[in-house]
């Protein structure tokens, strides 16, 4: 048996995925070295790459076949789109026979703009249809705690999105949805099970 998964997970960017302010910290253009892995660099060599645990955490979520978006208040949204573009995800452990994709082919919705971030989750639940029940975001701003008035589970980042900050915000989101998802052992569909001994 094993817990299931929020049907969308979402993201913001700066120190949450990354470590810097796109808008302050990033001078364009951006630029990769040729096939280089998770680097992209700026005008003046600023480094841009994910940390450390975010490559494995987005193959993870696309495998599962979780709504992935990116919720951003930047006040730059073309030069994020562009370094999502240029990143490179290198493939997951034990998977070297996958190919880098770009950052940008892992999300399937992007809200990045200057705004509240009630506002980038209204716009995903009207283009998914996705309650915002079964929504789980991840910020590092405390502010950002304001999408929790729609019923979406907030977790906040304090250093970086690591697997033990990814977990912790799975748990949470369980906490308040305990159901459980029970997969048959050739995976070809699911039973959701709402029993009490389930929960």
């Amino acid at each position: 048996m094993t817990s299931r998964l929020p049907k969308l997970i979402a993201f913001d960017l700066d120190y949450t995925l990354w470590d810097l302010w796109i808008d302050t910290h990033v001078t364009p253009p951006l630029k990769r070295d040729g096939k280089a892995l998770n680097l992209v660099r700026d005008r003046y060599g600023e480094k841009i790459a994910f940390y450390r645990d975010v490559a494995e955490i987005l193959h993870r979520l696309q495998s599962a076949g979780v709504v992935i978006a990116a919720c951003s208040r930047t006040a730059a949204p073309a030069l994020a789109r562009q370094a999502l573009d240029l990143l490179l995800v290198p493939p997951p452990p034990l998977h070297k026979d996958i190919k880098p994709r770009e950052a940008i082919k892992f999300f399937d919705q992007l809200e990045i703009y200057p705004g509240s971030k009630i506002t980038h989750f209204k716009k995903l639940h009207q283009k998914t249809g996705i309650p915002y029940s079964e929504m789980l975001f991840f910020d590092d701003e405390h502010r950002n705690k304001e999408v929790e008035s729609l019923g979406v589970t907030f977790c906040l980042v304090s250093r970086e999105l690591d697997d033990r900050t990814f977990e912790h915000g799975l748990n949470e989101w369980r906490h308040r949805h305990p159901v459980e998802v029970i997969e048959d052992a050739d995976a070809s569909h699911v039973i959701i099970d709402t029993s009490e001994e389930a929960a």
